[in-house]
């Protein structure tokens, strides 16, 4: 049974994308209305421009979140908005007025160069201390190197690297830190200068995509072990479970597919063992003669009960139930899009899978570009929200017609007994019809906080 009580979400917060679509606008952060009892449910209500073109918004965090809890000072009122190609960072004040959030703060790329020597920041965690810590991909001439800016919860001012110690990885990209084991995990997408212009399969077998779990001691912040998962697996996002004493979790590996469970061992270091793995379709009509699913993120509900992943290419959404971690179960799966519905440009010739080739993905009169990717699960873990665009470079590469019509917002009702996915028909979020014309929306954040960004210390 779940414990968990929050208030059903109303709103949410979602980074929509111009970059790459030819339309000269910059990125903008929307507020979209997820109330059913609201006239203006599925609607964005609100949009607040960055005052820069070419940004790449991608992922956000909260100033401050349940590593803080108790702390009656701090209060969950400012959004932290990197960008991924810019590399600046924006905060964003949504405390004055939740449904219209207002630009606070702009922290300016050549600080994050300067002070930290580190370029493309990623993932946003608030620490206890009240610091924000940023994940970074590179350094600034778009080399690999994984590194992490820290923010002065306050002002919002870069206080410098939260590493210490001349090792640094090759690669970053997302992070999650368990202080009761002393461990931050982080892990490795690419090179940004190779990964900036689209996806070159030439640059796989090369080392330009990531292989690695890096384990980092919590309290030194030294980096202290490298765990493999595979050449090129491309390991993404990366969740502990929520339960503050456990020891483990799982990643997301993108380009070999694979979910890989992680957990500290007796001797107190750390191992990874696959536990589920997607296969490759063989195709025909396609960049490649295999297609993968293209795992680009995942999820674990409040309650540690289940896991969700998005296939981007193959066009599905899974829930796993991971009441044995050791043995996720498949007992929720739904196709809303991807690269293989049928009449489409890709003949599957070979599946292991699927008995034939799924029907393309229609909602409300609508057939949907691009395949799943970010997701995001209600606070009560009965409504999965679902949006079709990974980055611009990519989506270009991978679906044009998602630069074409723009992406969208779905939402999946959820099984939480028995385990079971299906779209509600009633939810549409079309980014195709902006006033700035078809746009990329991203990653989804509650007012309150969700499960990928909070910590319990």
């Amino acid at each position: 049974v779940s414990v968990l009580k929050g208030p059903r979400e109303e709103i949410v917060y979602v980074p929509c994308i111009y970059r790459n679509t030819g339309r000269n606008k910059p990125d903008f952060l929307a507020t979209v209305d997820v109330n059913p009892k609201s006239p203006h449910y599925c609607q964005v209500i609100h949009r607040l421009p960055m005052p820069n073109l070419g940004d790449e918004l991608h992922h956000s965090g909260w100033n401050a979140c349940s590593s803080c809890f108790g702390d009656a000072t701090k209060k969950r009122n400012r959004l932290i908005l990197p960008s991924l190609i810019s590399s600046r960072i924006y905060v964003v004040d949504v405390g004055t007025d939740l449904r219209a959030p207002r630009l606070f703060k702009v922290v300016n790329s050549e600080d994050v160069f300067w002070k930290c020597n580190l370029g493309y920041p990623h993932t946003s965690h608030c620490l206890g201390s009240g610091e924000i810590m940023i994940s970074t991909l590179g350094d600034p001439a778009g080399n690999g190197k994984g590194g992490f800016i820290l923010l002065d919860g306050e002002t919002f001012e870069i206080k410098g690297n939260w590493e210490k110690g001349d090792k640094s990885p090759p690669m970053g990209y997302d992070f999650w830190y368990q202080p009761r084991h002393n461990v931050l995990i982080s892990t490795e997408w690419g090179v940004p200068k190779c990964l900036g212009y689209g996806f070159d399969p030439n640059d796989l077998k090369k080392g330009r995509y990531g292989r690695r779990l890096n384990v980092w001691d919590w309290t030194a912040r030294t980096y202290v072990q490298a765990i493999d998962v595979g050449e090129d697996a491309a390991p993404l996002e990366i969740r502990f479970l929520h339960n503050p004493d456990a020891a483990e979790g799982y990643v997301g590996c993108t380009i070999s597919s694979a979910i890989h469970h992680f957990y500290k061992t007796e001797r107190g270091d750390w191992v990874a063992e696959k536990v589920i793995q997607v296969p490759s379709k063989k195709v025909e009509g396609w960049l490649l003669p295999e297609m993968p699913g293209f795992i680009t993120d995942i999820l674990i509900s409040l309650d540690d009960r289940f896991l969700y992943f998005s296939n981007w290419l193959h066009g599905d959404v899974r829930q796993y139930d991971i009441s044995d971690t050791r043995r996720p179960r498949l007992v929720g799966q739904v196709f809303v899009g991807g690269s293989i519905a049928k009449g489409g440009p890709v003949a599957v010739c070979g599946d292991e899978e699927l008995q034939s080739q799924p029907d393309p993905f229609v909602i409300q009169g609508k057939r949907v570009p691009g395949g799943p990717q970010m997701i995001q699960l209600s606070l009560d873990g009965k409504r999965l929200y679902v949006t079709t665009s990974l980055y611009s470079a990519w989506d270009q590469q991978f679906y044009p017609q998602l630069i074409r019509d723009g992406s969208v917002m779905l939402q999946l009702d959820v099984d939480t007994e028995n385990g079971s996915l299906a779209v509600n028909e009633n939810f549409l979020v079309d980014f195709g019809k902006e006033p700035g014309g078809p746009c990329l929306a991203h990653e989804i954040r509650y007012p309150g906080g969700d499960c990928t960004s909070d910590i319990w210390v």
